[in-house]
């Protein structure tokens, strides 16, 4: 060997090794790209923590992304048990967590406190959703406002005023109009000489000052037996809202409001097949297209049938009249996939909370997991 040329010759291979090198990167960024559904975290229980469950996610000006959700205390891990409002952090747009919890909101409920739904206004002040449960008798939605980046909230805003009762707002499903109305659904279930009524009457609540105050509107029309829950709001592109219905009979029902939220159309059945479980709809950042999480779940396979699996996602081009690039991201038979949060952290990349349990152990709601989705593999062609 000569030694001489050994120093010329080793730096040739490095820059090869190093012009390699980065185009190996750039293949695996590519390959990363459009990889599929990942857990990033997944919030399983403990002795002292019976149920991780639904919550949402905000971006907040320092760059991390903020999860806010129910960690229960107490008991079995049922509805009604103690909890109070949780949350983790991530400074890498989702891809790693904090490890320990910090407390956002102790319970304040004589039950608890849940169903996180995190907005970000259009004045820049985040607002917090919630549930303050009381008893079966008394459960509304509460609005707290941080105006320093979640560092502080507010005192609590009742949302409703104008009734009594128990009213279901689901996570992640507080949403503002292009022209600043603040807006949600809630599903009412009274309680008769029966017991809990299953089947929810439907309202809107819509705010104009920045949900200082609200407004009901007239209750959603179904003369059916249908039974209609867990409602969720959509805004279109003619200025109408939609409202998307988890419901019994097979399918989403759907109803709809020409005068922004203060009157509703009579339930008419939407073409996604779906169980008794509640789906995620919304609007994909910069275009005019729609994007759902639910359970594609018709029944035809009796294996599965009525249960809350597989959780699939799709996109609509059309405001859900129809539905293209349906992919399964959680396929177990034995899966209880719902209550999901769905958040873009960039246009290319997806983040999605959801309750991850399992139907066979009991523990269906326990565990809630965050999966990262990255927007070239959905919209993939399957081969």
């Amino acid at each position: 060997m000569n030694i001489k040329i050994l120093p010329s010759t080793i730096l040739i291979w490095v820059l090869l090794g190093i012009a390699f090198s980065c185009k190996t990167h750039k293949a695996n960024n590519k390959i990363s790209d459009s990889k599929g559904p990942e857990t990033v975290l997944s919030l399983r229980p403990s002795a002292d923590n019976p149920r991780n469950s639904e919550g949402d996610f905000i971006s907040l000006k320092n760059g991390n992304l903020l999860f806010v959700y129910t960690h229960y205390t107490q008991g079995t891990g049922s509805d009604h048990d103690p909890a109070h409002l949780a949350s983790r952090f991530s400074e890498d747009n989702g891809n790693t967590w904090s490890a320990q919890d910090e407390v956002v909101l102790p319970n304040e409920g004589g039950m608890n406190v849940m169903s996180v739904s995190l907005l970000r206004l259009q004045n820049g002040a985040i607002a917090l959703f919630y549930l303050r449960k009381n008893s079966t008798l008394d459960c509304i939605p509460m609005m707290r406002i941080s105006t320093d980046e979640a560092k502080s909230w507010s005192s609590p805003i009742p949302c409703i005023t104008d009734k009594e009762g128990y009213f279901v707002l689901n996570n992640d499903r507080v949403i503002q109009l292009e022209d600043g109305r603040l807006m949600f659904a809630v599903a009412e279930h009274p309680t008769t000489e029966k017991g809990f009524s299953a089947r929810g009457n439907l309202f809107s609540y819509y705010s104009d000052d920045n949900g200082e105050t609200w407004t009901s509107s007239e209750m959603v029309p179904n003369n059916t037996e249908i039974i209609t829950q867990e409602p969720g709001l959509i805004e279109l592109n003619d200025g109408r809202i939609m409202m998307y219905i988890r419901a019994s009979g097979g399918v989403q029902q759907l109803s709809f409001s020409k005068d922004r939220g203060a009157s509703w159309s009579h339930i008419e059945p939407s073409s996604i097949y779906s169980p008794l479980s509640p789906a995620t709809i919304e609007k994909v950042p910069g275009t005019k297209n729609w994007v759902m999480v639910w359970n594609n779940n018709d029944g035809s396979d009796i294996t599965i049938k009525g249960k809350r699996t597989p959780l699939t996602i799709a996109i609509s081009k059309d405001e859900g009249k129809t539905w293209a690039n349906i992919k399964n991201i959680a396929t177990d038979p034995e899966g209880w996939y719902c209550y999901t949060a769905l958040y873009f952290t960039d246009p290319s990349n997806l983040i999605l909370g959801h309750c991850a349990g399992n139907s066979v152990h009991g523990a269906g709601l326990a565990v809630t997991d965050l999966t990262t989705l990255n927007w070239e593999w959905i919209v993939k062609p399957q081969k």
